[in-house]
């Protein structure tokens, strides 16, 4: 096993877990990576790596929302758990139009528009957008999970079918429509994460499934770096939920919006005269 490529898989990991949650786009930064310091692995095992470590980010919501997301837990009085039943069911019409729309979608997508300049363009274009919305201080109308609406739920899924372009950002689409449908940065933030569940949960079946009947199983270093990849990734993302949910209690998601367009810059820059 070469130590380098383990080191890559680490910072990988932490690129995963960081940017999963944030509203910056995992998928672009661990593209943008693999194009300046590349997996020495086949691409198809690029493909899949950078999809299974969403486990990792997946397994610490269930870790961090353990008890709001378990509707069997004694500690819950029958309103809490009826609540609670009803954020899963809000939850699963969120995942329909990914389930409709998004899913045959970036299968399309996927092989077409993995670009460095189409993610420059997205990162640029989405942070504008958090910009000017995060500019209009409108009062938002659901403040909590029981206000979130299941016609809001619905339409918040239908944003999240905007991530099928890599350099939107899942919990970013996710984000901005629903503070757009009048959710608080709050509700919109973990509102996000637990439709990510789902959806990054499928998402990587799917992928494990494809690459096993086109490839066939991983090597022995190959699980290694998967292995790898998934805990660091499940580590930072502990890190990066807690942080992000304690910034927004007192600031808005504009610096997001400003990294985004750096980056975008940036990108544009270093491929089109540097690289």
């Amino acid at each position: 096993m070469n130590v380098i490529e383990i080191v890559k898989s680490i910072v990988l990991g932490i690129i995963q877990g960081i940017t999963e949650w944030l509203p910056i786009s995992s998928t672009g930064h661990l593209i943008l990576f693999d194009n300046i310091w590349p997996m020495a692995s086949s691409p198809e095992f690029f493909e899949v790596f950078k999809v299974v470590i969403q486990f990792g980010s997946i397994l610490a919501v269930l870790v961090l929302f353990f008890h709001k997301l378990n509707p069997f837990s004694p500690r819950k009085s029958r309103r809490e758990k009826r609540d609670t039943y009803n954020l899963w069911k809000k939850v699963i019409v969120g995942c329909i139009p990914i389930i409709i729309v998004g899913l045959p979608l970036d299968m399309v997508l996927e092989d077409y528009l993995s670009g460095v300049y189409v993610i420059a363009a997205t990162l640029i274009l989405y942070g504008i957008a958090f910009i000017v919305i995060e500019s209009r201080n409108r009062r938002p109308s659901m403040r909590s999970l029981e206000d979130l609406t299941y016609k809001a739920a619905f339409f918040i899924g239908c944003f999240q079918v905007l991530a099928a372009i890599p350099g939107t950002s899942r919990s970013g689409a996710t984000i901005l429509g629903a503070v757009l449908l009048g959710c608080s940065r709050y509700v919109a933030s973990e509102f996000s994460f637990f439709l990510a569940v789902p959806v990054m949960a499928g998402a990587s079946g799917l992928k494990l499934i494809k690459y096993f009947l086109k490839v066939g199983m991983f090597s022995g270093s190959e699980w290694i770096l998967l292995t790898v990849g998934t805990l660091v990734s499940f580590l930072v993302s502990i890190l990066a939920i807690r942080l992000l949910l304690s910034y927004i209690r007192k600031h808005d998601f504009k610096v997001f919006g400003v990294y985004r367009i750096l980056l975008g810059i940036v990108v544009i820059v270093y491929f089109g005269f540097l690289a």
